[in-house]
C-alpha cells in the first residue's frame, strides 16, 4: 500500500498484555501505523487529540471512564473519527450502546487475526461499518422483537445508561440486511440509490 493509504491507528485497552499483543500484531502491516497506546480511556482521549489518528481501538470495559464514555467524547470533539469498540462480549446490548454512543465497528478479542486486519481496513476506508456477522445478530435482534435493550448498562461510576428506545426506520432496516450479507456502503448506496 502507499503511503498515503497508511491508517493511523490509537489503542486503548487497560490488559497490557492485550495491549502490547494488538501493538504488536498490527505493526506487522506495512499500511497500519500505531500512532500510541493507552491503558486508560482519559489516557487514550489526550493521545487521540495530538495524533489524529483514522481509526480507534477502545475497550469498552475500562476502570474510570469506561470506553462508552470515551467513545462518546471522542465524537462530540472529532466526528471524523472511527471508533471499533474491541471487547470479550457479544452481549447485544453492548453493541447497542457502542453504536448509539458513536462506534462504527465492534470486534471481538476472540477472531483471527487476518479478519481483524480486513475489518479495519474496511472501516478505515467506509467499506463496512459492521461485520456481516454482527448485521446478521442485529436483524434477529428485531426480528425476534426485541428493538432495544433488554437491560441498561453501567456506566462509568456505577450508574445506569439509558435504554436503547429507538427502533429501526424501514430504511435502516434495508441497509441492515444489506450489509449482513456482506455488501460494502458503496454497494448498499448503489443498490438502495442513496449516498454513500
Amino acid at each position: 500500500m502507499s503511503e498515503r493509504h497508511v491508517i493511523k491507528v490509537l489503542l486503548n485497552d487497560n490488559h497490557p498484555l492485550v495491549l502490547d499483543g494488538l501493538k504488536a500484531l498490527l505493526e506487522t502491516f506495512d499500511h497500519i501505523e500505531v500512532v500510541g497506546t493507552a491503558g486508560l480511556a482519559q489516557a487514550g482521549l489526550e493521545i487521540g487529540r495530538r495524533t489524529r489518528p483514522q481509526v480507534v481501538l477502545m475497550d469498552i470495559n475500562m476502570p474510570g471512564m469506561g470506553g462508552l464514555e470515551a467513545t462518546r467524547r471522542l465524537k462530540q470533539e472529532w466526528p471524523a473519527v472511527k471508533i471499533v469498540m474491541v471487547t470479550v462480549s457479544d452481549d447485544i446490548t453492548h453493541l447497542f450502546e457502542a453504536i448509539r454512543r458513536g462506534a462504527q465497528g465492534y470486534l471481538l478479542k476472540n477472531l483471527a487475526p487476518s479478519a481483524w486486519m480486513e475489518y479495519l481496513r474496511a472501516v478505515a476506508l467506509d467499506e463496512a461499518p459492521m461485520s456481516k456477522e454482527l448485521a446478521f445478530r442485529l436483524l434477529q435482534e428485531f426480528a425476534a422483537g426485541k428493538p432495544q435493550a433488554e437491560k441498561p448498562l453501567a456506566g462509568p461510576a456505577g450508574s445506569e445508561t439509558e435504554a436503547m428506545t429507538t427502533p429501526l426506520t424501514g430504511r435502516e432496516k434495508e441497509v441492515l440486511e444489506r450489509v449482513a450479507t456482506g455488501a460494502s456502503n458503496r454497494e448498499v448506496a448503489a443498490v438502495l440509490g442513496v449516498s454513500e
